[in-house]
């Protein structure tokens, strides 16, 4: 048995491990449109609000696929719906190459985004269906810390490649790497099949619920056929009428718009307040995306660490989420601070909570859904995120237009913490209790 929990413990983090590389690299398929928008707007003949059109048909895309990929990954399982999406994406990154102007990209922003969207809902529910509660957030936080990874390699790789060869060659280059991602997946799986073939049925369409065993962090199940009924026999409806899933949704949807802020606004924040010069930037802005990474990490610790140490999973994970969103506060303070290199700190303690929180408010979405629809319901959970990301920039455009960046700042921080009030308004974190069918 120790053997069995051994390799079943090196499965699931060489699936993570995989998951990892396929979020860093789905994170620089769509960010490295930034890097290189100067150059394809004066190609392409666009303008800034063209250009802000294929970014919304990415974004709208992005958000719908959420739910979709999140039903698809239901239905396949999480082992199908990864070679589906990243086989996707990539064909959408390299297609990007051809664009002749404004509806063209939009139509490749638009297919990234259909492929990228349904990416997540599968990786979550492959950490739902490999990890124990105790090792559960351990895996989404290294999940989640690879968009980090991604923002700090994509500036410069875009950069070296557009400058040798052009920036159609970024995206052939970029895009390719998803490709690379399958050969290893499908390996890793039909070895799974091989050494132990009684697991592999929780990694196909349908596949139950594992039962985990306490017997170490990062194992998965002894039983991968048992499931509860009632968990089982869970109707989608009866899931989307529980106030808990409700309150939960609210709480990421809160911090995803926040975070939004901070991705699209700080880089101008420091260069119209702080009088950062593009050098100045691309020098010292890589610092608060590398503490969102780490926070992501060590959320993920400081939750898992606490139910080993004896904590229910309801207790660690609020503890750690309101003290994630403190830090988000105190980093909001960032806008009322005179100097320059303060602030920055303050946005990288900001960042660090915002996704410590991220990998934790994502893992409870896991730990209240029913297991047959964790996938779905995480994905929708995504969407809500995206779309009040995206609507919340119009008007955090007027209002830094209007009365500068304080009052945004101090929005960003409140979400935070709403959104861990909302988590502590939803009830203990436990399954949700659901009619049967």
């Amino acid at each position: 048995m120790s053997n069995n929990l051994d390799r079943q413990s090196r499965f699931a983090w060489l699936i993570v491990l995989l998951l990892f590389a396929g979020s860093v690299l789905n994170y620089m398929d769509r960010a490295l449109v930034g890097v290189i928008m100067p150059q394809m707007r004066r190609d392409l003949g666009l303008t800034n609000a063209d250009f802000g059109l294929a970014i919304n048909a990415f974004l709208v895309m992005y958000a719908a696929f959420y739910i979709l990929g999140g039903r698809i990954a239901d239905r396949l399982g999480y082992r199908g719906a990864f070679v589906l999406t990243v086989a996707f994406w990539s064909a959408a990154c390299m297609a990007h190459t051809l664009v002749q102007g404004l509806r063209s990209l939009a139509l490749c922003r638009a297919l990234l985004g259909m492929g990228e969207g349904g990416f997540y809902p599968a990786a979550i529910r492959a950490a739902a269906q490999w990890f124990s509660p105790e090792s559960r957030a351990k895996a989404v936080g290294l999940i989640l810390s690879a968009l980090c990874v991604g923002t700090l390699l994509t500036p410069p790789l875009v950069a070296l490649i557009t400058l040798q060869f052009g920036w159609r060659a970024s995206f052939l280059a970029i895009g390719a790497l998803g490709l690379l991602l399958l050969p290893p997946w499908l390996l890793l799986h039909r070895r799974i099949r091989h050494v132990i073939p009684s697991l592999f049925p929780a990694t196909e369409a349908g596949g139950a619920q594992p039962s985990f065993s306490s017997a170490g962090a990062g194992r998965a199940a002894v039983s991968p056929h048992h499931t509860l009924p009632a968990e089982r026999d869970t109707s989608l409806i009866d899931a989307l009428k529980s106030p808990k899933y409700w309150f939960v949704l609210a709480a990421r949807a809160s911090t995803d718009a926040a975070w939004y802020f901070y991705l699209f606004w700080i880089p101008g924040y420091f260069q119209d307040v702080r009088r950062f010069d593009l050098a100045g930037v691309g020098r010292l802005l890589w610092i608060p995306f590398f503490s969102a990474g780490l926070g992501a990490l060590a959320g993920a610790w400081a939750s898992s660490n606490l139910i080993r140490r004896g904590w229910s999973v309801d207790r660690a994970r609020k503890m750690v989420l309101f003290a994630s969103a403190s830090l988000c506060v105190l980093g909001a303070s960032a806008c009322f601070v005179p100097a320059a290199y303060l602030a920055l700190a303050l946005v990288s303690l900001a960042l660090f909570g915002h996704q410590s929180f991220g990998s934790n408010i994502h893992t409870v979405i896991t730990e209240i859904t029913p297991p047959r629809h964790v996938a779905i319901l995480y994905g929708i959970t995504g969407a809500a995120g995206t779309l009040l990301g995206a609507a919340s920039q119009l008007a955090i455009g007027r209002v830094i237009d209007g009365y500068g960046y304080k009052p945004a700042f101090v929005w960003a921080g409140g979400m935070a913490l709403l959104g861990a009030v909302l988590v502590r308004l939803g009830g203990p974190i436990d399954r949700l209790q659901l009619q049967v069918r």
